[in-house]
């Protein structure tokens, strides 16, 4: 177990996250259906007490959001408590100016729920698609997230750089209801980008889809070290990771099973995975592994037994992958909602209080 960070009351954030899957196979879900469908899903994640919805840039044919302001900004209306994320905005290939303008005004439409996930991105596609040599790729994501930060800080901006035209005491507008407008770093286990977040002092998301999750420990431990050396106390870390909820745990793994088995050997086969079996399937939804995967109860404790290794304040779960249907993720998210999250915050309030009562 990693040591949590000092003197942080922490409580867990629950929500959802997806990139919009469509359904590639003939009479599938297409992409006008599923931006609608996403929309939806924020809007009972709204209702039924969740916490952040997020959605993931991605610039793919198997995918339908390549624009995740734009759905957000639809569910803005239909919303009125939950916060909105990128997740990730894929920084490295698009203009942060615009990335800040987009968010701005998102935050202006939810009144103040809008939040920037800033990644390097898991896929490359936008990388040719706007102009940019992935050679460049690691010192795209610094020079450009440096940018955000300056757009955020300050109204009007001078900067210059390698990969951007300069600016010279630019105005940027609109100006977002929050000051500042929340921008966190996503990180897929890479040490040096999670040293530079807490560097920065800006909150961080880890992406844990296999394996165990404790092998992410050091890594977190780290961010938190680099933070304390750079005077910045008490920021927040997200958990993002594959699951789904079912009435029961059979239910929850025959409905998450065929579409999560899909996505990985699609992606496989494009990175030289090997093909996924159900067997593995089924040891990553055990408490050690990566997955959330099962009953309200079951998908409660694992969260539980994340936090005691992380301690962290926000717990997504990508629930709708490849071709889940979306009644089962309307489901879930009903249950996510309405019996996992109560169960997570009130084992958390208790075990917050219970150093105080003993003292």
């Amino acid at each position: 177990m990693i040591s949590p960070p000092d003197d942080l009351h922490r409580v867990v954030e629950i929500g959802v996250y997806t990139f919009a899957d469509v359904d590639p196979r003939p009479g599938g879900v297409g992409p006008a259906r599923r931006v609608r469908e996403v929309v939806e899903e924020i809007a009972l994640a709204d209702e039924v007490g969740l916490d952040v919805f997020g959605i993931g840039e991605h610039h793919r044919a198997d995918y339908a959001a390549s624009a995740p302001a734009m759905i957000l900004a639809a569910a803005a209306e239909r919303t009125n408590r939950i916060r909105l994320t990128s997740a990730v905005s894929v920084l490295s290939s698009d203009d942060p100016v615009r990335v800040f303008q987009q968010f701005a005004t998102l935050d202006l439409l939810s009144e103040g729920r809008a939040e920037i996930m800033a990644g390097r991105g898991s896929f490359i596609e936008s990388f040719p698609l706007f102009g940019h040599d992935l050679s460049d790729y690691d010192e795209l994501f610094a020079e450009k997230l440096a940018l955000l930060l300056e757009l955020r800080a300050h109204e009007r901006v001078t900067w210059s750089g390698r990969h951007r035209p300069a600016l010279t005491d630019q105005p940027v507008h609109p100006r977002p209801v929050q000051d500042p407008l929340p921008v966190w770093v996503a990180v897929g286990g890479n040490p040096q980008s999670v040293v530079r977040a807490g560097a920065l002092g800006l909150p961080l998301a880890v992406a844990i889809i296999g394996g165990q999750p404790e092998r992410f420990a050091p890594l977190v431990e780290l961010y938190r070290e680099a933070a304390r050396r750079s005077g910045h106390a008490n920021l927040p870390v997200s958990l993002n990771t594959h699951g789904f909820v079912a009435e029961t745990r059979e239910a929850a793994i025959a409905q998450y099973h065929p579409g999560h088995a899909d996505v990985m050997d699609r992606i496989g086969r494009e990175r030289g995975w090997p093909p996924s079996t159900r067997a593995d399937f089924v040891a990553q939804t055990g408490l050690r592994g990566a997955m959330a995967v099962g009953s309200p109860e079951e998908v409660a404790e694992k969260i539980l037994f994340q936090h005691e290794i992380f301690g962290h304040q926000r717990s997504l779960t990508q629930l709708a992958l490849g071709t889940v249907a979306h009644r089962d993720v309307m489901r879930a998210i009903e249950l996510l909602g309405t019996e996992v999250a109560p169960i997570v915050r009130a084992e958390v309030a208790r075990r917050e209080a219970a150093p105080a009562t003993t003292a």
